[in-house]
């Protein structure tokens, strides 16, 4: 199985060296190419990523705090056309790190490592993530909520409050964003409104659902799926 990539930068040029080398390398399978590390980081929430290419400096959200706060089991090579940075990204663990411009000999040297050490047992984690980073205000400040702590999920026009066991979370959004982040074995839609977590589901009837002792309503659209998913886990 090829090692699926992505890359992240900000510079059209280093990015289209770098898929070209992608393509070269029969061990490695471009999955997608980001020139904005948030939306590298919505991209991470909901796929199977093995290895990022990952430039420092990038607005908004550089590469070395994006690669703090990745899954560990990703691995990141470094790449900047600045030097000052090699001891933080190898303090970081990274695979490498490549100063541009890059050449092809120095790039396959760099994805070689990748075949010296085991390739991490990480499918399963990374198609069905524990977790979610919610951003919760306009500085780009990240919340790491884990989806068994989810209660249910509540829709208020522009914005979106996600209920957990322990605090409720409100996030600029829509309610189909979340959905798409969301494993959908565990959460379902009841109402055009709410989703909910089947782990917390107490009880409920044909017109609601009960979770956390909050009775949600269930719409007339969404009840076939929603008793279809009890039905399956039903004795």
């Amino acid at each position: 199985m090829p090692y699926k990539c992505i890359i992240v930068d900000d510079e059209p040029p280093a990015t289209r060296i770098l898929e070209n080398y992608i393509g070269k390398v029969n061990f490695l399978e471009k999955t997608g190419v980001f020139n904005d590390s948030l939306k590298a980081l919505e991209f991470l929430n909901t796929q199977a990523v093995d290895v990022i290419f990952l430039d420092i400096q990038m607005p908004q959200l550089t590469g070395l705090q994006l690669s703090k706060i990745i899954s560990k089991n990703i691995k990141v090579i470094f790449t900047t056309a600045y030097p000052d940075f090699a001891l933080e990204g190898f303090e970081l663990n990274a695979v490498d790190y490549l100063l541009k411009p890059i050449s092809f000999e120095r790039f396959y040297q760099a994805v070689s490592k990748l075949n010296s050490e085991p390739k991490s047992e990480t499918v399963i984690a990374q198609n069905s993530p524990d977790f979610i980073f919610i951003k919760t205000d306009g500085k780009n400040k990240f919340q790491k909520v884990f989806l068994n702590e989810i209660l249910y999920v509540e829709s208020l026009q522009n914005y979106v409050c996600i209920h957990t066991s322990k605090q409720q979370i409100i996030t600029h959004s829509s309610l189909k964003n979340v959905i798409e982040s969301l494993p959908s074995a565990d959460f379902i839609q009841t109402q055009k409104s709410y989703v909910v977590s089947l782990k917390h589901v107490e009880s409920t009837d044909n017109f609601s659902v009960f979770v956390n002792g909050k009775e949600l309503p269930i719409g007339a659209a969404y009840k076939d799926a929603f008793f279809d998913k009890i039905e399956e886990n039903k004795i």
